[in-house]
């Protein structure tokens, strides 16, 4: 017996498939949206509106709630990442010890607020409302490294690495 060919997607992206491949093994269920939004983050690379619309639309959810659990969790993303992340502790015992500092000079070396990427997608900032390690406070995650006890300075000097990877590349 021959089997019909797949469908394309309108839009012709071949990615939607492996999405509603995920879709159908969880049996297009509302309680599967998180997981089903870290399938389409790992094929997509983020969650940008239109995709967060075709999983509303495939899971019979309000867009409203799709929305909500992926601005809730911090490692949901809804902008193309840069090459590195810097995801900066903004729990009470890292902003005691200093994160906010912290936090200013990263955004003034970077030129960019966290929750944004560097002009030249070298360096996405991220802030995270606690990252379990209160005991190194301040922390960061460095491309999934925890540095801990961080200064102002280590933390732009991290960063100043990053940058410079992208100069001896490119000579």
């Amino acid at each position: 017996m021959v089997q019909p060919e797949p469908k394309n997607h309108p839009s012709g992206d071949n990615r939607f498939k492996l999405l509603d491949r995920a879709i159908t093994k969880y049996h297009a269920s509302g309680d599967a949206l998180i997981e089903i939004l870290h399938v389409a983050q790992g094929i997509f690379g983020f969650l940008e509106n239109d995709l967060m619309v075709y999983i509303a639309n495939a899971l019979k959810l309000p867009l409203s709630r799709v929305y909500g659990v992926a601005t809730f969790y911090h490692f949901f993303r809804l902008k193309p990442q840069g090459e590195h992340t810097f995801v900066l502790c903004t729990g009470t015992a890292c902003y005691v010890k200093g994160a906010n500092e912290i936090q200013k000079s990263v955004e003034h070396h970077c030129g960019c607020k966290f929750g944004e990427t560097t002009k030249d997608n070298k360096v996405s900032l991220i802030s995270a409302r606690c990252v379990g390690s209160c005991g190194l406070a301040p922390v960061a995650v460095l491309d999934d490294a925890v540095a801990g006890k961080l200064t102002t300075n280590e933390a732009v000097r991290r960063i100043q690495q990053w940058q410079e990877e992208k100069k001896e590349v490119a000579a």
